[in-house]
């Protein structure tokens, strides 16, 4: 199979039913333009103040206050959305009211929860009250060290209702992982489970616990969840209590008690991959986030009430708030927590067909895991009501693309989607009236003004350029938590190409207005669509005793990603299978299963430049074997050498 091979077109009867035909044909008859898609792009770029307002229609949000302005002031940098409209994230979210499935859960020991979305109401409302209660108000922060169960979704809802900032870590992270995070947002209260199992194997989280609470003087108040035990021991955590007493105990409140806040008021606080120091705080707002989430799932997944969707993440990664999103529109959100293999890659399709899910999320690690093991989910699962596969983390390869088709279903939309934490959505991804094509994403987002740009600065097409943004968007983030001026924000998006979005993603668009992603063009790590920093395994790889430099790189290997080690250790040490065992235990414990290298190797130094920056980018270039630009900027560029044909 070729790169762009048609594999899939939707027909005519599915086109036209779709609520993106629906979309076109209304604001063509409505605003004046050609009935096509790519006339509605145009004009979702051209006249964003236009697009954007029949966006806050389409989405059906509860609006207490809106003065009709759409847009004030200019440029990516200068531009406010919706400055007058007073709005609220989690009334989007819980504007159903009905005893239809909100929430299907399941962990990977087979327990299973099924919450309406009456029921995460209520629950939403007690949990809103008590944090009221303990004296928490507008623009606390309120964290979660949680597995992906009901209990996440139910305290993150809670507190976006009355104002109150979100901020989440998966419980697989070590305890500087989760330091260099919250640590710096200073919560007053932490939502944590006593544990979770991955693999089978049950692992405590109640130690790492007591460690964070002690470290992180800002938290008042722990909420246990109890994950591994129904009455997990909650001694030497000052202020604990479990779930049940802080939830349960409260009387029902008649109603969610709603504060309306400005468009861009602070939801969540999200993080960078740490790639040059401890992670940047991204804050996204609620106005953004909804409207952006709204107009990807019911125009680009085509996702309605009566639709089940299931992605397989963490609530570490926005996708998780990206699937949570979809209850805004009524949909059923499948959560799923553990390993996606466990105990075989047969599990996540066997829930797909028990929870009769329609739309499927998942990587190209896992199908790639699928296809390497001869699994044909659709000949051994009654996939009948799926009708849309979505990929991200990072690229779809070709041989994934067929797989779908030749094992999954032939009638099948695949959306390969890609955008990140930074904008919490997506730049490029899938359209119901559009073809697929292998290797491709089907389209750029409506309302994101999004090119290639080649090393001239010019939008190109047919070829590999920089992925930026020229036009301003709503799910912009609000800005970087503790940049009180701004400068850490604009030095991370608007430094190096003045005036526009850069992404920090190498991209192609090809004649047809598909998308071909070609990874990072920054050195980010992206082993099995986790985006992780380098940074993160410095710090814990440098305070070995044998080791006094590192350098970490990715590989790309089968449209996947291996970490690279590279060590220079002190004299008289040499790299064996010891200290191997050793450095990867670390990195397991300080930050997660997914920062352990596939390869370590022993180097004589490591590359700096001039200015003494660690140079990541030129070592990765030189183990696939590419030209390294400006070796006029390395201090030691005769460093590199030793780097040729070593992983």
């Amino acid at each position: 199979m070729n790169l762009g091979e048609l594999l899939w077109a939707p027909s005519r009867l599915r086109v036209e039913a779709s609520q993106m035909h629906g979309f076109l044909r209304a604001m063509s008859a409505k605003h004046g333009f050609a009935a096509d898609w790519a006339s509605l792009h145009r004009w979702s770029v051209e006249r964003r103040d236009l697009f954007w307002r029949e966006m806050l229609l389409l989405s059906g949000a509860p609006r207490p206050m809106d003065d009709g302005r759409t847009v004030e002031g200019e440029g990516l940098l200068g531009t406010r959305w919706f400055p007058g409209a007073l709005v609220n994230y989690a009334a989007h979210l819980m504007r159903h009211r009905d005893d239809r499935p909100a929430i299907l859960a399941e962990d990977e020991r087979g327990r299973t929860r099924r919450l309406t979305h009456d029921e995460v109401r209520r629950a939403a409302s007690r949990c809103a009250e008590h944090l009221l209660r303990i004296g928490l108000d507008e623009g606390d922060r309120v964290a979660g060290f949680v597995p992906n169960v009901p209990e996440a979704v139910i305290a993150m809802l809670a507190a976006s209702s009355r104002g109150m900032i979100w901020s989440s870590c998966s419980p697989d992270f070590g305890i500087q992982g989760v330091l260099d995070r919250f640590g710096q947002i200073a919560p007053r209260v932490l939502f944590a489970a006593d544990g979770y199992t991955y693999n089978g194997k049950p692992i405590d989280g109640l130690g790492r616990l007591r460690a964070i609470v002690e470290k992180i003087p800002s938290i008042e108040n722990v909420i246990v969840i109890p994950f591994l035990n129904e009455h997990p021991d909650l001694s030497g955590l000052p202020n604990a209590q479990t779930w049940a007493s802080f939830v349960d105990d409260v009387p029902q409140p008649e109603e969610v008690a709603y504060r309306s806040v400005p468009f861009d008021h602070p939801l969540f606080i999200m993080y960078s991959s740490g790639t040059t120091g401890i992670p940047k705080c991204i804050v996204h707002g609620h106005g953004g986030t909804m409207l952006q989430h709204a107009k990807e799932h019911v125009l680009h997944c085509d996702l309605r009430r009566d639709d089940v969707m299931m992605y397989f993440t963490t609530c570490g990664w926005m996708m998780w708030n990206w699937l949570v999103s979809a209850l805004g529109v009524g949909s059923t959100i499948v959560l799923y927590e553990g390993s996606p293999t466990h105990p075989s890659l047969h599990h996540l399709w066997e829930l797909a067909e028990r929870a009769g899910v329609t739309v499927f999320g998942t990587s190209p690690k896992f199908i790639a895991a699928c296809q390497n093991a001869g699994v044909r989910p659709g000949r051994e699962h009654d996939l009948s009501k799926l009708r849309c596969v979505l990929s991200t983390g990072s690229p779809l390869t070709v041989e994934n693309f067929a797989w779908v088709y030749e094992n999954v279903k032939a009638d099948l939309q695949l959306s390969s989607i890609s955008g990140g934490t930074d904008i919490i959505s997506c730049f490029v991804l899938g359209n119901p009236m559009l073809p697929v094509h292998a290797g491709e994403i089907q389209c750029k987002g409506l309302g994101m003004d999004v090119h290639a740009y080649d090393e001239d600065r010019r939008s190109v097409v047919g070829r590999k350029g920089e992925l930026i943004c020229a036009s301003p968007f709503p799910s912009q983030p609000v800005g970087f938590w503790n940049d009180p001026d701004g400068s850490k924000y604009r030095k991370a998006y608007f430094e190096d190409v003045p005036g526009v979005w850069r992404h920090g993603d190498y991209i192609e668009f090809t004649p047809r207005g598909g998308a071909i992603i070609y990874g990072r063009s920054d050195a980010t790590l992206n082993p099995g669509g986790v985006r992780i920093g380098t940074a993160e395994i410095y710090r814990i790889v440098e305070a070995l005793d044998e080791v006094t430099d590192s350098l970490v790189v990715g590989k790309d290997v089968d449209g996947d990603v291996d970490v690279c080690l590279f060590v220079v250790l002190r004299a008289g040490v040499a790299l064996d299978a010891a200290l191997e065992k050793r450095i990867r235990d670390r990195i397991a414990a300080g930050a997660t299963r997914r920062h352990v290298p596939k390869h370590i190797r022993q180097v004589p130094a490591i590359p700096y430049t001039i200015s003494g920056k660690k140079v990541e980018l030129a070592v990765r270039n030189v183990i696939h074997g590419l030209e390294v630009k400006n070796k006029d900027a390395l201090a030691n560029p005769e460093s590199l050498e030793p780097y040729r044909g070593l992983v």
